[in-house]
């Protein structure tokens, strides 16, 4: 780490935001677990986990441009506030159906579809906001790279306390939990000082917005190709993820605690990745550390597949997780200051109905696969997919030279006159 790996801090609301978001996000990866163990252990099924996922990200897929074109037309403090609070009473109404329910597989899921719903308004405004909070722009790199670790750093948290929580309170607590830590959040953003909204006139509708956020997508080539290989990497590669609980009971013959240390594992290489991110100095191509960590992402899960040493595993599946970092980090970096400000919520909205899309789809191809071959022969060929996305990514950097505008991080000149352009 350097000198600028905390620059993002200086700004006050973006403090109270990162505050509020950890605690809150240590609840949802909690959940996140629960969820799968519960399913995974009343079904037995891997396609169920697919599902189950499924069930959360392919709604918020279909109808996050919507929540792009809402962000951009909108208070995005307000929307994010509301989305917040929606979201916090999810959480509540599932605590209560797993209390209630010895077997609630279904409620679950139609919750899950809920809160993809919800996600779709507030992923776009949340990180469209990010710019907002940020004081001086120049640390808008920084902060996104910030906001990836914390993400992470409760990736790795978040699963091990849900794992101790589950063998010994019972899976009810994630869920509980989760829900009392939406306060933490919803305190933050109620004590921001953000300038004064003033209303922008808009002279098309929302359709017409949102078909032109989709022609600004299609008529920027740098864009447009981020965008390309996130949705290869969430269809192909990303939902490994997925497969955890098989590993967790079938490979290591473990319990929840051993499927959480395989997600904490997870977080422990993708939150490295993110302080390497965050740590870059300006010279540094973002494109070039994309390609490379899109190898070392392959590689790790090729070593991880057939592992059956468990502590070995994990220091595999450490290394797979540095390079998957890049992936969204980079790509929602690059996206973010290359947009024009006024489209930028439509961009983002576009990053997200991608992988919010690929990814569960790609989790019930996977989920489907591993049934048939089983789940470590499918853990070695995404890994071997995500080299060859690695080579796509290489020959676009010979025929393609990136402007150092939009590829450094944390670039701080040049990133400014891109967001104010």
């Amino acid at each position: 780490m350097n000198v600028t790996t905390f620059n993002a801090f200086k700004s006050h609301n973006y403090r109270l935001f990162f505050a509020g978001q950890s605690i809150s996000l240590l609840g949802t990866w909690m959940q996140k677990t629960a969820v799968s163990w519960v399913i995974y252990s009343q079904t037995h099924s891997k396609f169920m986990l697919g599902v189950s996922v499924f069930a959360t990200l392919f709604p918020s897929a279909l109808l996050t441009p919507f929540g792009g074109v809402i962000s951009d037309r909108y208070n995005r403090y307000r929307v994010l506030l509301l989305t917040q609070v929606l979201s916090m009473g999810q959480a509540i109404l599932l605590t209560v159906v797993v209390f209630f329910k010895d077997y609630a597989v279904w409620e679950i899921i139609g919750l899950s579809v809920v809160l993809g719903l919800i996600n779709a308004f507030d992923v776009p405004a949340r990180q469209s906001m990010i710019y907002e909070m940020v004081d001086d722009k120049k640390d808008l790199p920084n902060a996104i790279a910030l906001n990836s670790s914390m993400v992470n750093l409760s990736k790795l948290i978040g699963p091990a306390i849900a794992g101790i929580a589950i063998e010994r309170l019972g899976e009810v607590v994630c869920f509980g939990l989760n829900a009392v830590s939406f306060i933490a959040v919803i305190g933050s953003l109620l004590l921001m000082k953000l300038p004064k909204y003033v209303a922008t006139v808009h002279t098309k509708n929302i359709l017409g917005e949102l078909i032109e956020g989709f022609v600004y997508v299609k008529e920027t080539p740098s864009i447009r190709f981020v965008i390309g290989m996130l949705a290869l990497v969430s269809l192909l590669v990303l939902p490994f993820t997925n497969l955890m609980a098989v590993y967790a009971k079938d490979v290591f013959n473990g319990t929840a605690s051993t499927f959480g240390m395989l997600n904490s594992a997870i977080g422990l290489g993708a939150f490295i990745g993110a302080i390497f991110l965050a740590s870059l100095k300006p010279s540094v191509s973002l494109s070039k550390v994309l390609a490379i960590n899109t190898f070392v992402f392959g590689t790790g899960l090729i070593l991880f597949s057939y592992t059956s040493w468990y502590p070995l595993a994990l220091f595999f599946i450490v290394i797979g997780s540095f390079g998957m970092m890049s992936q969204i980090t980079i790509s929602n970096t690059l996206l973010q200051t290359q947009a024009a400000p006024a489209m930028r919520g439509r961009v983002i909205s576009m990053f997200v109905m991608v992988y919010a899309s690929a990814l569960p789809i790609g989790g019930l191809i996977v989920g489907a696969i591993s049934e048939r071959v089983g789940v470590q022969a499918t853990v070695l060929g995404e890994g071997i997919l995500a080299l060859g996305i690695g080579i796509m990514h290489l020959r676009h950097l010979q025929q393609v030279k990136t402007p150092k505008s939009t590829s450094s991080l944390p670039d701080t000149s040049t990133a400014e006159v891109v967001l104010q352009a």
